[in-house]
Order: structure tokens, then sequence, then C-alpha cells
């Protein structure tokens, strides 16, 4: 019955990839909380809905851009089981103002690192753009190879808690850019840009043939149509007397590559392109011609400002639109025209043009003489300029972090797997010929040697309860299991942990894979190089202080639901983090109990591991999983002989002979003494009785 439940626990841990639970509900700061973050020159203007988004307004009092929280735009639980929440800056084109840490109950930030290194982290945002691909991590190969991605550099110790943190900037200041801001659609690459030195022999008939030159005529009727059945149905009297006539007569042409050009303008008007796209090398020239009662513009336009009467629409965001103030000049085949117009369209708000774009062209009536009523309807052209004349950039994705995290640490997780494979197969398949050997102990700490090194310090691999915990609150509701997959140094070594509950028990991580249980083990032999005193619990007390590690767990699991913002804390009876995470860069009694454990450790064997740590009870339990006895025994262990019982320093041996394997740390000493001739007891004893037999 226990390895079923015990099955059940572990098959939630390894469910990494199962959707996240939703979090809890985050409800908007204050306005007061919000205003008394923004600094001059900018200011908070009125909210926006209740999901604590703002306008932000600069020192004039006119709109730059938004503020909001992330917390309830994109509530991503990180190992805390709660959201990060930061304040946002956002102006109109995308560009990142600031970001500003807000709450966070992060265990790494929170009693660990400090919040001044996630604090600096988040000041690399400011002047980058949502539409540029940002990930967190570093290239490999040679830095700026040419790559479109914009890495942010991390936070060492900390990587994935920060991962979390940019996953929750990008996923609200894009939901923001869907839902209140014009032309930002969170592009993951800039738009096509013209060809340059791109030729091609076109003429105005070859434009219209390829569709590069697009019409678009209404008459007059088709404008009373329109209008049918409104009040202003018969106020336009000069289309009633001419149905037939053009009411718009519009010519829509791309003109940013320089072949369209020279195909529609004299070489005057070409070279004061050229001269524009030198100072504006972002916009994107269109050209406009009416040759109808419209006009394109009302009499109030003022030039070099957006036409009033025309607009654009390009995936649903509005395309802004602005007179470039040129009077250009026409080759003698382009069609006669009344009103020409060449228009700009910003690329770096998110205008592409090669993707599909509409173009709309309002009508507009008045009814009344005093106070009109006016009225307007609308016609669309839409347009999409041909790919052969532009430079479009390779489609760069972002991975998701979980992905990017494989590929930052894709060189430490070969070698973690080349190591683990190595130290499988010691324990396993030459499990007999290792513990056998003379340099057993010298090679043992050789691996516990890199366990410490390569696994802790550098991998930051150290194995804790709090992601015990972490999944725990997934598991039922509060929280997501995703956590773990920003972190694959650590899931790797969880699943091998994993893998080595079915094949031993709680051993291969405790004896083996544990950066703090070996820098204890280092400790032992300190103690005995420096023939300190060896201090040793009775066998009555040594059987009481090993519940202990099992009521800390029950401890922590009920802090961490019932009072979950002090989990973190009560988690500190781990000195794992003060230790090997942060390296006893911390507060001085922090220091002081985890360096306690260390110098206990001189004359009282790993007595953190034994009795006191969480982390073991929960692997101890995870060893109910083990599907076999793999410590051989005799009929004689135990009776008559308790040598291995005597020499067990973990006491996993009862007198009986029988190996406690939920105690069992795989140290290999019982093994190397069963399979030696010279030291079980009972093979010395055969060996007596069969050289006395043969005398």
């Amino acid at each position: 019955m226990w390895r079923i439940i015990t099955a059940v626990w572990l098959a939630c841990l390894m469910l990494a990839c199962a959707p996240g639970a939703n979090a809890a509900e985050w409800a908007p700061a204050s306005r007061a909380e919000i205003e008394g973050r923004i600094v001059p020159p900018y200011a908070l203007g009125a909210p926006i809905g209740d999901d604590g988004v703002y306008h932000l307004l600069n020192s004039g009092g006119a709109e730059i851009g938004y503020a909001f929280q992330t917390g309830p735009l994109a509530p991503l639980p990180g190992f805390s089981g709660k959201p990060i929440d930061m304040l946002v800056l956002l102006k109109l084109d995308g560009t990142i103002i600031d970001v500003r840490l807000l709450s966070q109950k992060e265990p790494v930030f929170v009693s660990g690192l400090g919040e001044a290194p996630f604090r600096a982290f988040l000041e690399q945002y400011p002047g980058l753009s949502i539409t540029q691909p940002l990930v967190v991590g570093v290239p490999y190969g040679k830095a700026g190879g040419g790559s479109d991605l914009v890495y942010l550099d991390g936070v060492t110790k900390a990587t994935a808690s920060v991962r979390i943190a940019h996953e929750s900037i990008l996923a609200a200041a894009l939901q923001v850019a869907r839902d209140k801001m014009a032309g930002v659609g969170g592009a993951s690459t800039a738009p096509a840009r013209p060809k340059m030195e791109y030729t091609e022999a076109l003429d105005w008939q070859a434009l219209v043939d390829a569709g590069i030159a697009r019409r678009l005529t209404v008459t007059n009727a088709q404008v009373d149509a329109a209008f049918a059945g409104t009040i202003w149905a018969s106020d336009d009297p000069e289309a009633r007397a001419d149905p037939e006539g053009l009411f718009l007569d519009l010519w829509l042409v791309d003109i940013g590559p320089p072949a369209v050009q020279r195909a529609i303008f004299s070489s005057d008007t070409v070279d004061e392109l050229a001269r524009l796209h030198a100072v504006s090398p972002d916009d994107e020239p269109i050209l406009v011609m009416d040759g109808g009662r419209h006009g394109l513009v009302s009499a109030d336009f003022v030039r070099n400002t957006a036409p009033d009467r025309v607009s654009a629409v390009q995936g649903g965001f509005p395309v802004s639109l602005r007179d470039a103030d040129m009077f250009p000049a026409f080759l003698a085949d382009v069609p006669e025209h009344d009103t020409a117009m060449i228009l700009r369209a910003d690329r770096r708000l998110g205008f592409d043009p090669i993707t599909e774009w509409v173009l709309r062209v309002q009508a507009v009536r008045a009814h009344g003489m005093f106070q009109p009523e006016i009225g307007d309807v609308h016609f669309e052209i839409a347009y999409q300029a041909p790919e052969r004349f532009y430079d479009v950039p390779e489609v760069v994705t972002p991975r998701p972090a979980w992905q990017e995290a494989l590929v930052n640490r894709r060189g430490d997780l070969i070698a973690l797997s080349v190591f683990l494979v190595a130290l499988l197969g010691l324990l396993g398949p030459g499990m007999t010929w290792f513990a056998g050997l003379g340099s057993f102990t010298a090679i043992r700490l050789g691996i516990l040697a890199v366990v410490v090194g390569f696994i802790g310090y550098w991998g930051q691999g150290q194995l804790s309860i709090v992601t015990v915990l972490a999944v725990l609150r997934a598991a039922v509701g509060d929280g997501s299991f995703a956590v773990l997959l920003y972190d694959p140094f650590s899931l790797l070594i969880w699943a091998v942990t994993i893998l080595g509950f079915v094949l031993w028990g709680r051993g291969l991580f405790c004896g083996w894979l544990c950066p703090f249980g070996a820098l204890q083990e280092f400790a032992h032999h300190i103690g005995r190089a420096l023939r300190l005193p060896e201090v040793e619990a009775g066998p009555r007390l040594d059987r009481w202080l090993k519940k202990v590690k099992y009521v800390a767990l029950a401890g922590l699991i009920l802090t961490a639901f019932v009072v979950p913002d002090q989990a973190e804390k009560a988690a500190e009876i781990e000195p794992f983090k003060t230790a090997i995470t942060v390296s006893f860069q911390r507060e001085w009694f922090y220091v002081a109990y985890a360096a306690l454990w260390l110098g206990l450790g001189t004359v009282f064997f790993k007595g953190f591991c034994r009795y006191v740590c969480p982390l073991g009870a929960v692997m101890a339990i995870g060893g109910l999983l083990r599907t076999r006895r793999w410590i051989a025994r005799r009929v004689d262990c135990g009776s008559p002989c308790q040598l291995c019982k005597v020499k067990c320093r973990y006491g996993a041996i009862k007198k009986t002979g029988e190996i406690q394997y939920d105690e069992c740390f795989q140290c290999l000493d019982c093994v190397s003494i069963h399979d030696d001739p010279t030291r079980c007891v009972p093979l010395v004893l055969a060996e007596k009785r069969r050289t006395k037999v043969a005398a």
C-alpha cells in the first residue's frame, strides 16, 4: 500500500511538462501605490479597465504609453507558488521605459541572495522593445554573431527565478500591446525592408499587371447606396446629378522599392525619395492618387500630418500614416489624377509591407445647416507588396523559456550526463568490483569532490525541500509544475534520483549526489585526520533521532499550506542554500548555522543528513519504490556475525543482519566486507575450516 501511495506522489514530481495550474487571483495594487513609484518626467494617468493598466503621461500631460502590473495580467507562479509582481512602463511604440519590482516570494531572493541582484537584472530592460526577441541567457559562440535574439544576463544561482520573471514581463506587455496599443502587435521579427539595389525593368502597365499598382473606384451611385436609409441619403446633390460619375478613383502603390519608384516618378522625385530614405530609413513610402471627387483629405488638412480621410489597418491594429509633404513629378504613362499624396508608414510600429494590409477611405456627409450632423461610410482596398522587392528577415522565434534553459546549459548537461552514467555504471554492474578496490575510499572522495565542485557550486544542482514543497503546492492547484523546467540541471538530477529509488532506495542521492552531504563527509575525514574525538548516539537515541527528519518534513508541509508566506523561512532548516547556493555569502546567523553542522560533522558523523534533513525524509519515503534487496546477505549475517552492523556508520543494519534501506546511504562498506575473504567473518571461519580439514 505504501508503495502505491508513494508511486502516486512521485508521479506528481515527474509531471514537469503538465500544464501549469491557474495561479490564485492577483489583485492589482492601489492607485496610490502605483503612483508613488512613477517618477518625473512621467505621471500616472487614468486607469483602463480593472486589470491594473493605466495611461502613462509625460510632463506635458500627453499620453506616452502605459503603466501596468505583471501580477494581474500574467500571474505565472514561481517556486514559491506565487507570481512575481513587477511594474512595467511601456511606450506606445512598444519600448520598455522601466521595470520595477513590486513583490516576490522566490526563496533564493527572499533569504538567499537578497533582492539586489534581482533588481539589477530588471535594470537591463529599459530601452528594449517587446517587438525584439528577448531571451535570458548567453549566446554560444562569438558574441553578436548575427543573431536577432537579444540576450539578457541572468542572475547566477537564480536563473530559474529570473526566467519566470522574464516570461511574466513579456506575457503582460504583449497582452497590453494586443489589447491597448495601436500598431504594436508583438512581432518577433523586424518587418521587411526594400532592396535598395534591386533593379527590374518596369513601367506603369507592368505595375498594374503585377498588382503592384491597385485601383479602387467608387461611383456616386455607390456612395448614395452606402448612405441609403440614413438621414444623409439626400445630402449630396452632386452625386444625384451624376450617378455614374466617379466619387473616388484611387490608385494605391507601395513605393518603398526604388525599382517601383523608377516606373512612376521622374528622376528628381526618385532622388528625393532616396534622401527621405536616408533620413528616415524606417518609413515605408506609399503613393495614393485620386482622380474623383473625394480628394483624399478634407479642406482642413495640414501637410506633414496624418491624413484625416484615409487610414490603414494591418493585423487588426491601426497603421500610423503621415504625409511626407512631397510634391512628386510623374512619368507620362501614369494616369491622370487630381490629388496625389505620398504617405509614410513607420515600420518601427510593426508595419510590414509584405503582409496584407487594408487602406480605408472615409466618405463624409453633413446633414443640417447650423449644427450639422456628420455621418460617414468607408471604402476599402487591400494591398500587399511583392516579396521579391524586399529583404525579408529570417523568422526568429524565441524558444520557450525551458528550451532556452536547455540550450544555455547544454555543456553542463552533457558533462552531468557523462558523470551520472559513469556513476551508475560503478554503482550498478560494477558495484562489487568497485567496492572491493583498495583505493575505493580515495576514488569515492574524488567523486564527492566532483559532486561538491561541479554539481554543487558550479551547476547549482543541490536539490532542496523547496522544490518538493513547490511540487506539492502545484499538485493542489497553488502553483505550476512548469517551474521545474526552468532548471534542467537539477531536473536531470531529480530524474536520476527517482531512478535510484527503484534500483537502490534513497542511497544514490543521499550517499553520492548531495553536495552538502559530501561536505559533511569531508568534514568527517578532516576530523579523523586531526584525531578529534568521535561522538556517537547510542542505539536507542539513534532510533529516536532518526524520526526527527520526518517531523521536520511534516512541519514544512503544514507550513506550506497553512502559512505559505513563512514556508521559505521554515525551509532554512536546510543549510543547503547557505553552504552551496550562495556560497556562505549571506547574513552571519545563516552562515553560523551551516558552519555548525559542518563543524559538528568532524566529531559526529553526518548528523544533519541522518537525523534532521527533511529532504532526506522525502528520499527515504521515495525509497519505498525500491524493487529489490540489492545488498547480499548470508545466513550468518547478524547471528553470529555483527561486523557489518558495527562498521555501518549510518546505523542502517539491524542486529539480525537485515539492511534497513530507508536509512542506507549506499556507502558500500558492507558490500566490500561481504565480498572480502579476509574481512567477512563467515568467510574467514569457512576458510579456517577448509584449511583444518585439508590439514
